[in-house]
């Protein structure tokens, strides 16, 4: 049974470093573990992917020993935890906004005594073969983790209730959404304040955070701030830079023709 990469970084209190993806590309998986990244956030939420695609990524995340974090269009109890037999090191759900939704997902995939998940055995997570149960479980419930999105102001006012709960492993903030609700409300709460109100959450009860970071720069900052699961990059990005550089290359060369 596979380990995460995600998790034995955040307990060395390392940076994890994580990629997204949002297209049907196996290669990519391949391409991503060969560079050196831990985790490919897998967004299911804005991106349609059919049951079998998202487990064709699964196994390749296996093949090639790199973490894939699925982010789900549902919160369906049954699907959530059929992803991790599939195959998924963990989930991203957004949009959590009260302890009582995180633990309803705690509930759905932690077995006990953490949670209420259901036993199956026969997935990839199983190595398709259900052995010693209580290995298993113990195994799964250390090995595979579950994250929340910060996106919301009653998010942002129950971070600290939220951090605290058992079973939950880390808070990822989503700056587009919460951003638009803070400039929607005059609540005299920015961005970064929102940041720096998660980051302290996390600190105290012992939880990973993080958010994407566009820039080096960025990069650098939250991790001065504490924060471990750091997107940068990622296959819509990638795609964008490298036509425009392609089309810049174009435009230069046809000025330097006679």
């Amino acid at each position: 049974m596979r380990k995460s990469k995600t998790l034995a970084r955040i307990r060395k209190n390392e940076t994890v470093r994580m990629c997204c993806l949002g297209h049907f590309m196996p290669f990519f998986v391949s391409h991503a573990a060969h560079v050196g990244f831990d985790c490919i956030w897998l967004d299911l939420e804005h991106r349609n992917f059919s049951d079998r695609e998202v487990q064709t990524l699964l196994v390749h995340s296996h093949l090639h020993d790199i973490d894939i974090m699925v982010r789900p269009a549902t919160t369906e109890k049954t699907r959530l935890y059929r992803y991790l037999e599939d195959g998924a090191a963990g989930l991203m759900i957004p949009h959590v906004n009260t302890v009582e939704k995180a633990k309803s997902l705690v509930d759905a995939v932690k077995y006990p005594p953490i949670g209420d998940r259901g036993l199956d055995g026969a997935g990839l997570d199983a190595d398709y073969y259900l052995g010693n149960v209580d290995e298993f479980v113990k195994h799964a419930n250390q090995e595979t983790f579950l994250v929340v999105q910060i996106e919301t102001l009653q998010a942002l006012e129950n971070v600290n209730e939220i951090a605290a709960l058992p079973g939950l492993d880390g808070l990822f903030v989503g700056p587009g959404d919460l951003n638009l609700r803070l400039k929607l409300n005059d609540v005299g709460v920015t961005l970064e304040s929102a940041y720096e109100r998660v980051a302290a959450a996390s600190k105290q009860h012992g939880k990973a955070w993080g958010c994407p970071v566009g820039t080096p720069e960025i990069l650098k900052k939250r991790q001065q701030q504490g924060g471990q699961l750091l997107n940068h990059g990622g296959d819509f990005g990638a795609i964008m830079e490298m036509l425009k550089n392609s089309i810049a290359a174009f435009n230069s060369s046809e000025r330097g023709t006679p």
